[in-house]
């Protein structure tokens, strides 16, 4: 008689976890979210991406909301962007919550990455990383009217809108780096690397894990 027996070791809940979510979902007092890859909205990415679904991140967002032993939460970010509707779903989620947030950014918080960033109460950002602001771009099939135009146009401000109103960067300041030329090779926007992003207002500091840990502790009063 064959055996049943497998001889894979079964993943603990914990692992799948980290698999799935890219972090344990039982955290306490600090949580840490993790925003790695691309961010995936209503479409699904092709399995070769690294990709973040929106649809997974919201629901850690309200339990850390409901959840009274967690006082606090981190998100640890290496983005390149992804899905804008997606992204600032999330973006306005975390800055409507009442549990205090310290954002990370690491290696990269690219392209609407950057409103997740700068939708925590206190962003870091490591000396390395880098983030790039541009103008919104579309895939697909687009219909060559004045509608469409009216469209990207009024998702590019509320995009506009919420950076400045969460960030020290002021809307004319946002747009001039936003429509830079020169910088980006067939395209308009700039690179902004650690202390760039600070200086222009739209991270708060240089910061390590350590430090956004500190923070976050110290916003949450423990």
């Amino acid at each position: 008689m064959q055996s049943d027996k497998s001889n894979k070791t079964p993943e603990s809940p914990k692992s799948e976890d980290i698999k799935e979510f890219g972090a344990p979902l039982a955290q306490s007092p600090i949580h840490i979210v993790s925003i790695i890859g691309q961010i995936e909205g209503h479409l699904h990415l092709p399995q070769q991406n690294k990709a973040t679904k929106y649809e997974h991140v919201l629901p850690q967002l309200v339990m850390i909301e409901q959840d009274a032993s967690i006082r606090g939460f981190i998100l640890l970010m290496n983005t390149v962007g992804g899905d804008v509707e997606a992204g600032l779903a999330l973006a306005e989620m975390v800055a409507g919550m009442s549990k205090p947030s310290v954002s990370l950014v690491l290696g990269g918080g690219h392209s609407i990455g950057l409103t997740l960033a700068v939708s925590a109460r206190h962003s870091y950002i490591s000396p390395s990383a880098s983030m790039t602001v541009h103008p919104i771009r579309m895939s697909g099939v687009i219909i060559g009217v004045p509608q469409t135009y009216d469209f990207f146009d009024k998702m590019q401000q509320r995009i506009v809108d919420f950076v400045c109103s969460h960030s020290r960067i002021s809307e004319d300041g946002y747009r001039g780096l936003m429509m830079q030329t020169g910088e980006m090779a067939n395209d308009c926007g700039t690179v902004l690397v650690g202390k760039e992003a600070v200086e222009c207002g739209l991270i708060c500091g240089i910061g390590t894990y350590t430090q956004a840990m500190k923070k976050v502790r110290e916003l949450a009063g423990i």
